[in-house]
């Protein structure tokens, strides 16, 4: 049974990676998130899906920095990092990708995912070989043909996985992937999703994935949130979501 309110997503297993709790962002008069609950583990996929406006990258936002809650808290493996700046929580063990493609078009494959390993060096205490370090990412995500070719030469499936790997890049604990399926063929779609399920049952990452496509969603996640007009209407496993007739109203079915 779809469950919401209450500890979100909580089951007997280890502690969260990520636990957000009672965030809201206001607008005004507008609340663009209310009262948001919800937990994402280490070693599974967590999807966040729900109609356009309903306030998922808004959460994003909230959870890498870039929007600072009215109200709420947001935990990292136990320790409040509402307040910290975004380079801290990229410090802290956060990696996202955007909605938006930001890559530099004019490097390289390899030169752009180097970049990402190269600012990690500066701060990491431990040692890394940015290059090393480089070269497994873009094997790790098969992007290792065509490292050498200008980003903008690629297609957006691809450019994609460029994101993807630049994020891996900084060795995060919790990976955040903000529509990463938009602009992927029908064949590119299946070996995405099973790098997605890879890196979290076989590296151990906390992944947690806004997206549209349901197919892919309902094919990786072991947990889902939905979100409608910045509202946690429902959360629980694929099966339970699918049948949730709140759910079917809001985003899945017809609502006008």
């Amino acid at each position: 049974m779809t469950t919401t309110g209450g500890p979100a997503g909580r089951d007997a297993g280890p502690a969260p990676v990520l636990s957000v709790s009672g965030v809201q962002v206001t607008f005004g008069g507008l609340h663009a998130l209310d009262g948001v609950d919800l937990e994402v583990h280490a070693g599974r996929v967590t999807g966040l899906i729900g109609p356009n406006g309903a306030g998922k990258t808004t959460l994003f936002n909230v959870i890498c920095g870039l929007q600072p809650a009215t109200q709420g808290r947001v935990l990292l493996d136990g320790r409040d990092i509402t307040r910290l700046a975004p380079y801290r929580r990229v410090r802290a063990g956060i990696g996202r990708t955007f909605q938006r493609i930001e890559v530099f078009g004019s490097l390289s494959v390899r030169d752009n995912v180097l970049l990402a390993a190269e600012t990690r060096q500066q701060w990491s205490p431990d040692p890394v070989d940015p290059r090393r370090v480089t070269d497994g990412v873009l094997d790790r995500v098969g992007l290792a043909a065509v490292a050498d070719a200008p980003v903008a030469s690629l297609s957006t499936g691809t450019t994609r996985l460029v994101e993807v790997a630049r994020a891996l890049a900084g060795v995060p604990r919790l990976l955040l992937l903000d529509e990463p399926s938009s602009g992927l063929d029908d064949a590119e779609s299946a070996p995405f999703a099973g790098l997605l399920r890879s890196l979290a049952h076989d590296d151990g990452l906390a992944v947690l994935i806004v997206e549209h496509d349901m197919p892919l969603v309902m094919g990786v996640c072991e947990w889902i949130f939905v979100l409608d007009l910045g509202r946690l209407i429902a959360q629980g496993p694929p099966a339970a979501i699918q049948d949730d007739a709140r759910v079917r109203d809001a985003y899945l079915g017809t609502r006008a």
